[in-house]
């Protein structure tokens, strides 16, 4: 399994083809997404990622249209900007019978609880009446997401023979995990045939058109386990249900608004991928990592989104707290590389993990869940006031505080470390966890157990977090010794961790505690958690804003120069938005107020030049050419949560925004904006009982707050 986990992530940089450039289409709605070509269509093309997906499985591997047997022309296609619906404007070449550009197609696709809907109308514009035959060729492989990312199975599960109805296809598939997964294909007309076809099935349908006349065809596709049958809705409900949604959701994010339209674009795209990767557990929403990787709960991404969205959308935090909190592990299990007390990883509902082909149903190989969940608890408190909460939470804040203690300091020298999971987990254990992520100056691999440069500043910033907590529940003693552990790893980890000949703190230690003397992003967040001494904070921040880290868009997970750095890297080199973003953080509360300005402006000039101004997961590292925008990873997710969330995070940043919920309190710490904002509104910001309507406008040397609506008791107060 090591060598899967090598495999995969070799055949990230290594592919030959990628999805920026096929440009798929993303749906997603609760346990289901869906990736489709320009088109509309699901092909075996490119990566051969797309298909409807449903609980980690590829129900619907391909749906291709053609008419007359030949694919239609395309005009156009978008997701709408709330990512509810997919729209494909299509028309026809000339034919015998047909002129060209006479007719128009438009289909419209929507996904609602485990099924997607697809209306397609035909228009034609003509003077003489036509006949379309509308060919649909549709199958389905089952396909665990694994599979798809490339790993090969000795051994599937049985397909079954199709059944048909009058207005009806079932596929399905008995799984090795005994479980039988069916998709049901209805059409709210009869197919006139359905024919053999070597990719699948092809159904054929008869549209007869007078001239100006315009037919639709509807077709739902549900994704059924033997215990749960989708229940299949009317199309236009469905879309009147998703606007109801929208309008409820919305509140979740608040609302910005700036003079910089191309700013509301990215801020608005990505309030809207946020949303969509949004969903509902039993307790509270929670932000699904990406599509299509890693669309379930992932714990480092869920608390790292949660936390650059708090200041808008506390709820979202309540609900990733109280999710994790659900899964801590209570035992031990080597397999999960599992202990009392640690925060999940991230969990898999497919067949390969239900089987534990791959370990990763409930899998706790993350070294840095534990200690960021604490610090999410202390900053929701911080943010809401929500004691009743925090008491419901304390014992499992308890339970994170004993484990970094007790299973997460390998060898009691007062720092967290993992080793290489020995059972078909991770072997990098923090955020960069690709195989090769951690090595010596040299290039040479470091040898374990490790111990990170940033994890050591989450567990600074969750001690501190847990002794304001343990104060506020009257735990006076042991808020005094958390207070105390953490000035005293603050002196130790500069102790060990600085390298004064490269400027910056060591990316780790090494099994033997030596430091790993690379430049490299994870530096940063010693500066976001407070861990850094304020008189080395001047020096890192020149280190991370020098040439060789910041390429113009974005500082660089590794610097140029060093050992392994390779700018198309997935970790060694890239430039990944929720690093910067935190980074830019952590630069704004040691004063370097205009190097945070610096990083959001390069990741709002990267935000140009994507699609749709959605920010991926990660793009590359090379230095940025004028008039060019970044170069693009091959296999990033988009949308991704938490390079969704960067935005808020970065402008959370550049404002100096603080929450305290003893007064309540609203602080603006030095607040900047850059250049190419003059204005912003922060409508509906909710405190406690109160509500604020905030205009901020720039002036060349700080910014001025204006209290436009104030509703309930709260102070606003900026510091200049």
């Amino acid at each position: 399994m090591d060598d899967m986990i090598r495999v995969n992530e070799q055949w990230y940089v290594n592919a030959s083809s990628s999805r920026a450039d096929a440009r798929t289409r993303v749906l997603k709605h609760g346990e289901s997404f869906a990736l489709f070509d320009r088109l509309g269509d699901i092909l075996p093309v490119g990566l051969g990622e797309q298909g409807l997906y449903h609980e980690g499985t590829r129900y619907l591997s391909r749906l291709e249209l053609d008419v007359d047997g030949q694919q239609p022309v395309l005009l156009n296609s978008a997701v709408s900007r709330d990512n509810q619906r997919f729209s494909v404007d299509q028309t026809l070449a000339s034919t015998p019978h047909i002129a060209e550009d006479t007719v128009h197609l438009r289909r419209t696709k929507t996904l609602w609880h485990g099924v997607l809907y697809e209306r397609i109308t035909a228009k034609n514009y003509g003077n003489d009446t036509i006949t379309l035959r509308l060919g649909m060729t549709l199958d389905g492989d089952y396909a665990d997401i694994f599979e798809v990312r490339g790993n090969t199975r000795p051994q599937r599960g049985t397909g079954l023979e199709p059944s048909y109805g009058e207005r009806e296809v079932c596929l399905g598939y008995h799984g090795l995990d005994a479980r039988l997964r069916h998709t049901r294909v209805r059409f709210d007309r009869a197919p006139q045939s359905v024919e053999p076809h070597e990719a699948g099935h092809r159904l054929v349908f008869v549209l007869t058109l007078s001239p100006h006349q315009s037919q639709a065809l509807t077709i739902t596709v549900a994704c059924d386990t033997d215990d749960t049958r989708q229940q299949v809705h009317d199309f236009d409900a469905v879309m009147q249900a998703h606007e109801t949604r929208k309008d409820r959701d919305y509140a979740l994010i608040g609302a910005l608004y700036s003079d910089n339209e191309q700013f509301n674009e990215w801020l608005n795209r990505s309030a809207a991928d946020l949303h969509m990767l949004v969903s509902e557990t039993s307790h509270g929403p929670y932000p699904y990592a990406g599509v299509p990787w890693f669309s379930t709960a992932f714990g480092r991404d869920g608390l790292i989104t949660a936390l650059q969205t708090l200041w808008l959308a506390p709820d979202l935090a309540r609900g990733v707290l109280g999710y994790l909190a659900a899964t801590q592990s209570t035992t031990e299990n080597v397999g999960k590389d599992a202990t009392p007390g640690k925060i999940l990883h991230e969990t898999r509902d497919g067949e390969m993990a239900r089987l534990g082909e791959v370990p990763f149903r409930h899998y706790y190989g993350s070294i840095d869940s534990t200690p960021l969940f604490v610090v999410l608890a202390e900053a929701y408190y911080a943010r809401t006031g929500d004691r009743d909460f925090i008491e419901n939470l304390w014992p499992a804040i308890e339970q994170a505080l004993a484990w970094i203690d007790q299973h997460g300091d390998i060898d009691s020298d007062g720092f967290i470390e993992y080793e290489a999971s020995r059972h078909g987990g991770l072997i990098q254990q923090g955020w960069k966890d690709s195989a090769d992520s951690v090595f010596n100056a040299d290039g040479s691999d470091a040898t374990g157990p490790i111990a990170l440069c940033e994890v050591q500043g989450y567990v600074y910033a969750a001690k501190l977090g847990a002794a304001r907590l343990a104060h506020l529940l009257g735990l006076t003693h042991q808020a005094e010794q958390l207070q105390a552990q953490a000035e005293r790893l603050r002196q130790r980890f500069d102790e060990a961790f600085w390298c004064d000949d490269i400027g910056s703190y060591a990316l780790a230690l090494d099994g033997n505690k030596r430091p790993c003397k690379i430049r490299s992003s994870n530096a940063g967040h010693a500066l976001w958690s407070g861990i850094a001494l304020p008189s080395r904070a001047a020096r890192l921040a020149e280190t991370l804003l020098n040439d060789k880290s910041f390429n113009g868009f974005g500082i660089r997970t590794v610097a140029e120069g060093e050992a392994r750095f390779n700018p198309m890297a997935y970790h060694n080199g890239s430039i990944w938005p929720h690093d910067n973003a935190m980074i830019a953080q952590g630069l704004a509360r040691y004063g370097q107020h205009a190097a945070a300005v610096r990083v959001i402006t390069g990741l709002f000039d990267a935000a140009m030049h994507m699609e749709d101004f959605r920010l991926p997961e990660l793009f590359c590292g090379f230095a940025r050419e004028p008039g060019q925008g970044p170069t693009r990873y091959p296999v990033a997710c988009s949308p991704q949560a938490w390079a969704a969330g960067a935005v808020f995070h970065l402008l959370q940043a550049c404002l100096g925004l603080h929450f305290s919920a003893d007064a309540p309190r609203l602080r603006f710490d030095h607040p900047l904006l850059p250049t190419w904002i003059n204005t912003l509104e922060i409508r509906s910001l909710r405190v406690g009982h109160a509500v604020l309507d905030l205009a901020l406008a720039r002036h060349e040397n700080d910014v001025s707050v204006n209290v436009k609506r104030k509703q309930g008791d709260i102070q606003v107060s900026v510091l200049v």
